[in-house]
């Protein structure tokens, strides 16, 4: 895989784009070529400056970092490129290249949608189609790890979700407790059907029973007769002789 790769990338690499008037890109071609890469940069970035928004420069630029294995710094540069490019040719040779960038920091995720960016703008290319497919089989077999704070975020969601099931459960049982207090209270405030009110308040009798004022007018009534029955005695004795009250013997 690393000789493939990096062969993709030395056959990218000393493709040059159609180049404008710029006498340092030409010296930053030549040092390229014969290997100064360092020379190769600085007069990369002298163009970069001079022209900014040539692909050209920044695109070459991330190949001369690339080779001085600074992986990182020459993502920007071919990142940059593929933002500045107005033809398929220059957006296929970066996202190629950056593909390349990614496979070496194992980013499999990454590369492979980087492949495919390139297999759109020339999906012919059989290099970036291998590429890609390793891409594929690399990211299969190494699947990318959770990120610790996916996973963390994960975790409070999970307690958030308890917290509010929790919180669910305890609201339900207060309505519950509520619901059930107010049937007892119902229950106590329920008239009892043996107890149907008159309207001055009292309770009717049940059937075959006296009730209290009809008890208290018999019982006047009674008092009444009594009344009479002294009275008469009474006036009785005041005219006749009195009654013995004891038997002779």
């Amino acid at each position: 895989m690393r000789n493939l790769i990096i062969f993709g990338f030395m056959l990218f690499s000393v493709a040059i784009f159609a180049q404008e008037k710029d006498t340092y890109l030409p010296k930053a071609n030549d040092e390229f070529t014969a290997k100064n890469y360092t020379e190769a940069e600085a007069n990369y970035r002298v163009s970069q400056s001079k022209i900014p928004k040539n692909a050209i420069s920044s695109y070459n630029l991330g190949n001369a970092i690339y080779r001085q294995n600074q992986s990182s710094e020459a993502k920007n540069s071919y990142i940059r490129a593929i933002e500045k490019s107005k033809t398929r040719p220059e957006k296929h040779q970066a996202f190629h290249n950056l593909g390349n960038v990614f496979m070496k920091e194992k980013n499999y995720t990454q590369a492979v949608e980087t492949y495919k960016n390139a297999l759109r703008n020339n999906p012919s290319d059989e290099e970036t189609r291998y590429n890609f497919a390793l891409a594929k089989k690399m990211l299969k077999d190494n699947p990318p790890k959770k990120d610790k704070k996916d996973k963390d975020k994960k975790d409070k969601d999970k307690k958030d979700d308890k917290k509010d099931k929790d919180k669910d459960k305890k609201d339900d049982k207060k309505d519950k407790d509520k619901k059930d207090d107010k049937k007892d209270g119902d229950k106590d405030k329920k008239p009892d059907n043996n107890k149907k009110d008159k309207p001055d308040g009292q309770p009717k009798p049940k059937p075959g029973e006296i009730s209290k004022e009809r008890m208290q007018n018999l019982m006047d009534a009674v008092n009444n007769e009594e009344k009479k029955v002294q009275d008469k005695v009474n006036g009785q004795k005041m005219k006749g002789r009195p009654v013995k009250t004891e038997k002779d013997w």
